[in-house]
């Protein structure tokens, strides 16, 4: 009977450890969100005085060599997303922008890596500095256009908040690539621990034998 509680029960034990992400004190929990606050908070700031800066030292269509013409100074405002795309739909990428900050938002309450801690404050940094264009300038909320003045070899212009969000994206693939979760977990180790290896079912088989046996 003894074994065949055991066996019953192995199902349930592993269900439950796949399912439930680590357990972590609330100090720890803290901690991360306070990385992850922080980070934003100092994109946030880098980000919206370099535009204050670009606004009162920048004169558009009147560019400034950094690294020959490759590396820009350049100042326009950008009523589109990256590349200019988009230019006259300013309201939905307003709408985009927020839904990228719910989705952040969300995402943080599994929050169990230090790692997922930069990238999505580093997302949410950047995506506040843009989206707080599009709330507070020119021409009016929702339709404000974006202080772009970086401008990448005659390609693009971006901003601060836009290197932000491009880390963002490299730090996140590279996480996704080596299999860590937001919770900080790796799936196969969930799976090694919740006992699917063909080795932690040996002494379980044993078990039943003898006690058929007996």
């Amino acid at each position: 009977m003894h074994a065949m509680q055991d066996e019953a029960g192995a199902p349930l034990i592993a269900a439950h450890d796949e399912t439930t992400p680590p357990e972590q004190s609330t100090a720890q929990r803290s901690r991360l969100f306070a990385l992850l606050g922080s980070t934003a908070a100092l994109v946030l700031v880098l980000d919206q005085l370099a535009k204050l800066w670009a606004l009162r030292a920048l004169t558009p269509g009147d560019p400034i060599d950094v690294v020959g013409t490759l590396i820009r100074l350049n100042l326009i405002r950008n009523p589109g997303a990256a590349f200019s795309i988009g230019t006259g739909a300013t309201w939905v990428l307003t709408l985009i922008a927020c839904g990228v900050l719910v989705f952040i938002l969300v995402t943080a309450r599994r929050l169990g890596s230090v790692s997922w801690a930069w990238a999505l404050g580093l997302l949410l940094g950047g995506s506040v500095g843009n989206l707080s264009d599009r709330l507070f300038r020119e021409p009016g909320p929702g339709r404000g256009h974006v202080v772009d003045f970086i401008d990448y070899f005659g390609w693009f212009i971006g901003n601060v908040a836009d290197i932000a969000i491009v880390g963002a994206a490299g730090v996140i693939a590279v996480l996704a690539t080596v299999g860590i979760g937001v919770d900080g977990r790796r799936p196969e180790h969930g799976r090694h621990e919740a006992g699917h290896p063909k080795g932690r079912q040996e002494p379980g088989q044993g078990q039943q034998a003898g006690s058929h046996h007996d």
